[in-house]
């Protein structure tokens, strides 16, 4: 590592501020501790900051911020630990507890010199999910932490170091309205909870719409650039306009490959990404960025198939999966754990279709010539937590555990299931 050292300290510039100017320190990140709370992060821009000093919050975007704070304790970084200091000069890495009203973009400056530092606005969290207890038939088998006081305090805990998450209570105290920047950040905390030992269950991931003055809806628009070989730029801007993406720029590039530029909703983009990797054969590059509001675009169509949904509760076993797959690609393999209304597959045609991948084959007293030939089963597709967000639809949820994911409708019961089904029939049509 030593010639890796040499170089910083050749070629890197030495910090630039003013050592006797009033302290200014701009918070780059939260770090969150249970003993001394929150914990901001910053570089000392100018001047001295020092413990115990008197400082003045201030935030470039909120120009009505100012709140005056004492810092408690200093700290600076030697390796992965943090050293507590008593202070701090301009160019140092800093991490100040204390303060319990701190966030991303604040400046911490001395009294005599309140000034803001800008920095870049943080974005407004533009897709939602609703995280509930798993109610399912198989809760409670996997998960530590189960109950909706545990799901509870451990979202509202993640705000204190994800500044740009937002979690809400809703009607009923068993599920939380969690909204964030896309599907990759919502499933970064999913895994992370699963991880922690966490069972719970997750609707269909949907866009966070606004109003304008005049009562029209907006919806959230990304700028989605995309690098693609040649040869599959047709299939992506097919699909994509298919998603009410809008081609505003393409050109080549090197290497044989094409960049497009796309102004797309962002529930566009909603389980798209495996598609995407598909169609391109894992070689295209996507990057998106928020762009703002705008009226909204028409509906979409997102999955054109249906689901295969398990008839009773039990094991599932090779003869009922043979007979089964016949309907479309299986989720589930032979001594699997099903319960009715979980989803096993996928179907061929654009319904739900119900299936008994538990019913063994009845005994008979004669023997055919192929009794005894080994069923041939189809391997099942097995969902990343990813493809498994993409793919549930708005009537089912996606039932999360330590160990497991399994894909349900959100009511199991076959009866109140079809009724919901012509109810809401009935309130399209009117």
């Amino acid at each position: 590592m030593k010639p890796l050292f040499e170089t910083i300290l050749k070629s890197i510039p030495a910090p630039k501020g003013d050592p006797d100017a009033g302290a200014q320190m701009l918070v780059s990140t939260i770090d969150y501790n249970e003993y001394v709370g929150r914990i901001g992060v910053g570089k000392v821009e100018n001047g001295c900051l020092k413990t115990g000093q008197e400082v003045v919050i201030v935030n470039h975007h909120d120009p009505d911020k100012q709140q005056k704070v004492k810092v408690s304790k200093l700290y600076e970084f030697e390796g992965l630990q943090k050293v507590e200091v008593s202070e701090a000069r301009f160019g140092s890495i800093v991490a100040v507890s204390g303060i319990a009203d701190l966030h991303i973009g604040d400046t911490l400056c001395a009294p005599e010199h309140v000034e803001a530092i800008p920095f870049q606005k943080i974005s407004e969290p533009t897709i939602s999910m609703t995280f509930c207890v798993n109610d399912s038939p198989l809760a409670g088998k996997d998960g530590k932490w189960v109950t909706s006081r545990h799901i509870r305090d451990r979202l509202y805990r993640e705000l204190n170091t994800d500044v740009s998450l937002r979690v809400e209570d809703t009607d009923t105290t068993e599920a939380f309205k969690v909204s964030g920047r896309g599907e990759l950040h919502l499933s970064v905390l999913i895994e992370t909870m699963r991880r922690e030992g966490y069972e719970f269950a997750v609707s269909k991931a949907e866009v966070i719409y606004k109003s304008d003055e005049k009562g029209k809806r907006l919806e959230p628009m990304e700028i989605c650039y995309i690098d693609v070989p040649d040869e599959f730029s047709g299939n992506v801007i097919q699909k994509l306009g298919e998603r009410k993406g809008e081609l505003v720029n393409m050109h080549a590039i090197n290497g044989g490959y094409t960049r497009l530029e796309f102004n797309i909703p962002s529930r566009g983009l909603i389980g798209y990404r495996g598609d995407f990797m598909t169609d391109t054969k894992g070689n295209g590059i996507m990057n998106t960025i928020f762009s703002g509001y705008e009226p909204y675009k028409g509906d979409i169509t997102y999955r054109k198939q249906g689901s295969l949904i398990a008839f009773e509760p039990g094991t599932a076993v090779a003869y009922g999966i043979f007979n089964a797959q016949e309907r479309g690609a299986m989720f589930i393999s032979p001594g699997d754990e099903v319960y009715a209304g979980m989803i096993v597959g996928i179907s061929g045609k654009s319904e739900d279709i119900e299936v008994n991948v538990c019913k063994t084959k009845h005994l008979t007293n004669t023997r055919s010539s192929s009794a005894d030939e080994a069923l041939r089963l189809v391997p099942p597709r097995i969902f990343s937590l990813e493809q498994a967000i993409e793919f549930i639809d708005s009537d089912e949820l996606l039932e999360v555990t330590p160990h497991s994911l399994r894909i349900r409708k959100k009511i199991l019961d076959q009866r109140l299931r079809k009724r919901a089904e012509i109810s809401a029939k009935a309130k399209a049509g009117n």
